[in-house]
């Protein structure tokens, strides 16, 4: 294989797949050839952060059996374990202290043990909180032949309303109508059930759980969306037809540009210089670094360690 052609993906998940769909030149930049931002999202560290906090508490609660509000703590703790020493913009809400206190108003709002959810058993021990999964797909990789994995982590699997439910925490800065109803063909939770049928349970939707984090307030809403199983076997169709687009790129070592509304989505690209230079070399190596996040490890890797653990 050509030594300047990057390694084809071992692994491929919701935000990988969504990123290809909406511009394959941002997927091999941010996935093939590995350059990431230097300067980290408040969004992200937020986010990740508060879902920390929150499998840290539920944890303590449905495993350990510790008073409700020493579970409380000990996901702040976590929380802030996970901020770390991440610097919030000035103009963002996304402070440590406005995240934490995101969490102590989710816990009021959500009560744990008190909210109609109880993480469903996975075997005599193992509870359905922060339930990782890694699927063999009918799609080998071109170069060691083995299949590509679809994985993934949902925040829990529980038992709700009657049925078993995905349940998914989502931070923002915003609530409302349209927020409520961008989740009903969001690959994300259709690739959820699909793992759960593939684990032999039978979720019957995802609950999504909205904390809005503004400077002033916090504010909440919860939704649900299903996926019948007609939807699923399209969502599957799909993504082997997607899988195979991205085969034929590699290939060719030529990935499309967008050029048009994902360029400006929500923040906007981060690539988007990156396109507007005839060198985009010179900019990557001032702006971006190269770095992986390995899924199954859940750990940042070096290029040179993520691409070891595949020959």
């Amino acid at each position: 294989m050509d030594d300047n052609k990057p390694q084809f993906p071992h692994t491929v998940d919701a935000t990988m797949l969504s990123t290809f769909r909406a511009c394959p030149r941002k997927f091999e930049l941010m996935y093939l050839r590995h350059w990431k931002p230097k300067a980290e999202s408040v969004h992200l560290i937020a986010g990740g952060a508060f879902a920390a906090g929150v499998e840290a508490a539920r944890k303590a609660y449905f495993v350990d059996n510790l008073p409700r509000e020493e579970c409380v703590q000990l996901g702040l703790k976590e929380l802030m374990v996970k901020y770390g020493d991440f610097e919030c913009p000035p103009e963002s809400a996304k402070s440590m202290e406005r995240t934490c206190g995101a969490l102590e108003y989710y816990f009021t709002q959500y009560t744990l043990g008190e909210d109609g959810m109880t993480p469903i058993l996975l075997g005599k021990d193992k509870h359905g909180i922060e339930l990782a999964f890694c699927e063999p797909l009918n799609f080998p990789h071109p170069v060691t032949n083995s299949p590509i994995l679809y994985t993934g982590r949902a925040d829990m699997v529980a038992n709700f309303a009657g049925g078993i439910y995905v349940v998914d925490e989502k931070t923002t800065t915003q609530l409302g109508a349209s927020w409520s109803r961008q989740w009903e063909l969001r690959s994300q939770f259709t690739g959820y059930q699909y793992a759960c049928q593939k684990q032999g349970i039978n979720a019957a939707g995802t609950v999504i759980r909205g904390v809005s984090i503004l400077k002033t307030k916090y504010d909440t809403l919860q939704v649900m969306t299903y996926r019948p199983p007609w939807e699923i076997e399209r969502w599957e169709k799909q993504l082997y037809k997607d899988l195979g687009r991205m085969l034929r790129a590699w290939k060719e070592d030529y990935w499309d540009y967008n050029l048009d509304h994902s360029c400006n989505d929500y923040a906007g690209c981060p690539f988007a210089l990156i396109c507007k230079s005839p060198t985009p070399e010179d900019w990557l190596e001032m702006y971006f670094e190269k770095r992986v996040w390995d899924p199954l490890a859940r750990k940042q890797l070096t290029v040179e360690e993520y691409e070891a653990q595949w020959i």
